[in-house]
């Protein structure tokens, strides 16, 4: 007889503890939850400079001939390139080679070094 007590209280003292060790879980789940929402929701935006892509090479090349008042039919008659090709550098379909891009840098007024850094950027 005494043992069917204690076995019952010992029974109910076990599912409370089970019920408070439950309900403490859910309640560290949900402030884990809202921390995280917080934490999204306060999140800054990435500062504009670290947006912002780098430009292409081809952006950069046109960019320069544009301020140096050139069209794309002179730099191709002076580097022994087609106009296509230059539109082509341009619009990034393809790269000028090494000794072209030297070339147009050498025409442009810029070290090729630059060209290269801003696309860096």
């Amino acid at each position: 007889m005494k043992f069917d007590i204690i076995w019952q209280i010992f029974h109910q003292v076990f599912n409370i503890v089970v019920l408070l060790v439950l309900c403490g879980a859910l309640i560290y789940f949900f402030i884990l939850m809202i921390k995280a929402l917080k934490k999204y929701t306060n999140a800054k935006p990435v500062r504009e400079e670290k947006a912002e892509t780098a430009k292409s090479l081809g952006e950069i090349i046109k960019k320069y001939r544009m301020e140096c008042k050139m069209t794309q039919e002179f730099v191709a008659e002076t580097l022994g390139v087609s106009r296509q090709a230059v539109s082509k550098w341009e619009s990034g379909v393809s790269d000028p080679s090494t000794s072209n891009l030297i070339a147009l840098a050498k025409l442009l007024g810029v070290a090729p070094e630059d060209l290269l850094k801003e696309t860096q950027r």
